[in-house]
């Protein structure tokens, strides 16, 4: 059996087929582990499980580890492109309805990093749960969390330059680039601390899709556990900072490179979006946003499923 890596997809070979994971402290809370069986993983199985990628994940060649990084900045910006141009034009949908679409399409970055194998930041926070057994050194870590972070940043710019490039963003008669300048803007606008806890609440959710693929035997297993919590995140407005790396830079392409005849077909101009610029970015957003995705999955996921399942008694 595969077992998936922490919160980014990359596939974990088992020690045998049908042999269950290696029993920890607190595995007795749901009985002695299943031989044989086609069923999901339970629980305390599933932190085993956990664990075990987290080690081989934060060991991986740092070759390897920054191209599948890359592609999870990618493919995550390919959830975001498509979640875009799903809302675009649809503001005489209820507000609620058009969120629940965005998400529902968005779920597609992540099934691609899960199924497809990649390296994601924001997944890799639960890295945390090896760390906290002694696994993991702070030092590997850190280096880790260093090179997916920079990497899924490279994946995500990209991204945003080729669509920028194949100007995707003038579709539907500017409404897709309307919804990004829009989406972009509006994340620019929020406070430190309300980008810190929406970070916070995002990465809960985030790392709990992935919780539960651990879970999994099936790809269709797996796909099905992500698209709710995925779907939910993005429906309640929570902030993600690798899916940030696309929102907000394709907004400041578009507002500070678009022609002037998209302009003229959505009825605004760039002056209209005053807080869309890079500092804003950078310090206002992706600073709070990925201390935030840090504590929702690595403290609020990672370590309240280890203090319970593999913390030594």
């Amino acid at each position: 059996m595969l077992a998936v890596g922490v919160c980014s997809g990359q596939y974990v070979p088992m020690t045998d087929a049908h042999t269950a994971p290696e029993s920890h402290a607190g595995s007795e809370i749901h009985g002695p582990p299943r031989v044989g069986t086609f069923d999901a993983l339970l629980p305390a199985e599933m932190a085993a499980r956990a664990e075990q990628a987290g080690v081989k994940k934060a060991h991986l060649d740092g070759v390897a580890m920054f191209v599948l990084a890359v592609l999870a900045g990618a493919f995550i910006a390919l959830g975001a492109v498509v979640s875009t141009t799903v809302v675009a034009g649809a503001g005489a949908l209820p507000y609620g309805i058009v969120r629940l679409l965005a998400g529902f399409v968005f779920s597609l970055g992540l099934i691609l990093v899960i199924v497809g194998g990649a390296e994601l930041f924001t997944g890799n926070t639960l890295i945390l749960m090896a760390w906290a057994s002694g696994k993991v050194p702070t030092r590997v870590l850190l280096w880790s969390w260093g090179v997916v972070y920079v990497g899924n940043l490279v994946g995500a710019l990209a991204t945003v330059v080729l669509i920028f490039v194949s100007g995707q963003y003038t579709f539907g008669q500017g409404t897709v680039g309307l919804a990004a300048l829009a989406t972009a803007a509006a994340k620019t606008q929020l406070g430190w601390l309300q980008a810190f806890a929406l970070g916070v609440l995002c990465n809960a959710l985030v790392c709990l899709a992935v919780w539960l693929t651990f879970s999994a035997r099936t790809t269709t297993d797996r796909i099905v556990a992500i698209v709710p919590p995925i779907t939910a995140f993005v429906a309640a407005g929570f902030e993600h900072s690798i899916a940030n790396m696309y929102f907000v830079p394709i907004g400041l392409l578009i507002r500070g490179g678009a022609p002037a005849d998209f302009w003229a077909a959505i009825g605004r101009t760039a002056a209209d979006y005053p807080s869309l610029t890079w500092s804003s970015f950078v310090a206002g957003n992706l600073i709070p946003v990925t201390l935030g995705n840090i504590v929702g999955g690595g403290v609020l996921v990672g370590a309240v499923y280890w203090f319970v399942y593999l913390r030594k008694r």
